[in-house]
């Protein structure tokens, strides 16, 4: 394609006159293309645990595991030893619901933070985009030009 033009310049230049000057596209500034940056959601999703580890929030497969409570044994009544065990239950219910949703609120923080990064990729495209339609434009203006349209 790019000796198709330098041949098409050539043949301009022999016929003289306003084709003979050759033809070089406006730049007003470079193509970059998108801009990726590094991957840094390991570093975040090991500072989240460690945080999680400090406030005593750990999720690790020991405290996932749902283990019902002991109550030592007393001479109660029997509606009152159901009552302990279903509260029990919820109890250890509510712990695994807990351990889910941080595990979820970690995943949409690294979602959040990859679509971030996919945006700043994005806006540098959109900025080359707009270059190249410049200079299109450009191209476009010259050749109506040249055929005298």
């Amino acid at each position: 394609m790019y000796a198709c033009v330098i041949q098409g310049e050539k043949l301009l230049g022999s016929l003289g006159g306003l084709f003979s000057k050759t033809w070089k596209p406006k730049k007003t500034r470079t193509i970059k293309g998108p801009i990726l940056t590094s991957d840094d959601s390991y570093l975040k999703r090991r500072s989240h645990a460690e945080q999680r580890q400090r406030l005593g929030l750990s999720s690790s497969p020991t405290n996932s595991i749902s283990n019902p409570q002991q109550y030592p044994s007393e001479p109660a009544s029997a509606a009152l030893e159901k009552v302990q065990v279903e509260k029990a239950k919820q109890d250890n219910a509510l712990s695994d619901l807990s351990n889910l949703l941080g595990e979820l609120k970690n995943m949409a923080v690294d979602m959040g933070s990859e679509i971030e990064r996919q945006n700043k990729a994005l806006d540098h495209l959109d900025d080359d985009v707009g270059e190249l339609n410049f200079r299109m434009r450009g191209a476009n203006i010259r050749g109506l030009r040249l055929l005298g349209k």
